[in-house]
């Protein structure tokens, strides 16, 4: 590339340019040059950058999977709401209380199952006992065998009619437990707790409201410590995408920070409108700062590479190739032409040009541009 006259000292006092038309220009700077406090140098570092990758828009979702919805076991009059929205909840914790009709049907079934038994034992040791009895008699020759017989079979009846009672109690008793009562007590509440833990996000229900309805949920609660990414994957990108491949998303409200993920999900139809499939990774989110909803762009990682990386605010752009400044002693600085490759991360990867351990201008540049 030919050699630029190099301005003036009274324009850029403090550079002294060199330059020839067989060697690589070079740019020198005084030892005490403003311009050196206002430039940062940094070593040529080795970064892991994707052989390939494909990128898509994505959005924040909750895991399905980590989602539970708490519902009525029985229609009832909710008494009152123990929770709020983004509320913190633990699994089995009270979300909403309800009186119901059919607590007292419960109760008083249970109640009456119980009389049924005991009836049954009361019948049951009258009957043992009258065989007991007739069985003496018997065998003292005081009754007729039909009278052994007939106690038999009084006593086969009874013990019959004890399994049969006590098995329709324990139906009762199975039927408080699933509402959560307790046996023996009468005018109970029913409380409908959390089936998980993680945040509350909708409360459908307020205190003094009757709900006839069982499948519509009063609470909603999503465990957020893992979350989804879902993007709209182009058709003609799809081939590359593998479940348990590594992903990286940029968020909106994070820029510059990329956040690992794994494919959990891709759709096994494509949108017939907008020929794209949807994929969905994993994420972690112990901290609690991806929220559903936010939106940024994830990139699908096919392997990674080691090459050479600098950042963006080291290349300088003269006609239509790239160049970095790379230092080769105290304020003397070499302009080098540079191939890029793979944007990555707020830099690029370089492919001919400069090696790991070389020491490039990363910020300042324009002081040296200005000097060619």
């Amino acid at each position: 590339m030919p050699a630029k006259t190099p301005v003036s000292e009274a324009a850029f006092p403090s550079a002294s340019p060199s330059a020839s038309p067989t060697r690589p220009r070079l740019v020198a700077l005084g030892p005490e040059a403003p311009e050196l406090r206002e430039m940062s140098v940094e070593t040529v570092q080795l970064a892991p950058v994707p052989a390939e990758d494909t990128s898509a828009p994505a959005r924040i979702e909750a895991n399905p999977n980590r989602i539970g919805r708490a519902r009525l076991p029985v229609p009832g009059r909710i008494v009152s709401v123990m929770v709020q929205l983004g509320d913190s909840v633990k699994a089995g914790q009270p979300l909403a209380i309800i009186d119901s009709p059919s607590v007292t049907d419960a109760e008083t079934g249970y109640l009456q199952a119980e009389s049924i038994v005991k009836q049954a034992e009361v019948a049951l040791a009258k009957a043992n006992a009258d065989l007991e009895r007739i069985t003496d008699l018997f065998e003292n020759k005081a009754v007729a065998q039909k009278e052994v017989l007939a106690a038999k079979t009084v006593q086969a009846l009874s013990v019959t009619a004890l399994e049969q009672a006590v098995q329709s109690r324990r139906q009762a008793q199975q039927k408080l437990e699933f509402l959560g009562l307790k046996t023996g007590r009468n005018q109970q509440q029913v409380v409908v707790a959390s089936p998980i833990a993680g945040k509350v996000l909708e409360v459908a229900v307020v205190p003094g409201e009757f709900r006839n309805e069982v499948n519509e949920p009063l609470v909603t609660v999503a465990d957020l410590s893992r979350i989804w990414a879902t993007a709209d994957v182009p058709e003609s990108q799809i081939r590359q995408y593998r479940l348990g491949g590594q992903t990286s998303l940029e968020l909106l409200a994070y820029p510059g920070e990329f956040l690992p993920g794994h494919v959990t999900r891709i759709a096994d139809t494509a949108d017939a409108e907008t020929r794209t499939v949807k994929v969905s990774a994993e994420l972690e989110n112990q901290s609690g700062r991806l929220r559903p909803m936010m939106f940024g762009r994830m990139r699908y990682v096919n392997g990674l590479v080691r090459v050479p990386w600098v950042p963006e605010a080291a290349i300088v752009r003269i006609g239509d190739q790239d160049f970095v400044f790379v230092e080769q002693s105290k304020g003397h600085f070499q302009l080098t032409v540079v191939v890029l490759g793979k944007r990555h991360e707020s830099g690029f990867a370089i492919l001919q040009g400069v090696s790991a351990g070389d020491r490039v201008v990363t910020r300042g540049a324009v002081y040296l541009k200005g000097a060619l």
